[in-house]
């Protein structure tokens, strides 16, 4: 179930509201916002999707936030979820032998 920013899913959200996007975004808000696209993904539970991070329901308030700041900038939903897919996938690391 998605929330909406007029429905708290948390005693958090419930507190705080949203976090604001910055009026100017520079490149540190948008490396922060990438920080927290990757660390608040969703995982899969019993009770649904909940953020990795706070176990809160997916998306939560810090993954909203990032990807506000990185539509701002220009991203698209598709090109943050390309960009989420790359990093999750495994890296590969040389076995060392020649």
């Amino acid at each position: 179930m998605k929330s909406t920013v007029e429905e708290p899913v948390d005693a958090v959200e419930r507190v705080l509201g949203e976090v604001p996007v910055p009026p100017y975004v520079t490149q540190q808000h948008v490396q922060l916002a990438v920080r927290a696209v990757l660390q608040h993904g969703p995982e899969s539970w019993p009770a649904g999707e909940l953020c990795r991070s706070d176990l809160t329901p997916y998306p939560c308030r810090l993954h909203r936030w990032g990807r506000a700041v990185l539509r701002t900038r220009g991203m698209t939903d598709r090109t943050v979820d390309d960009l989420v897919a790359r990093a999750q996938r495994p890296a590969r690391v040389p076995d060392g032998r020649r």
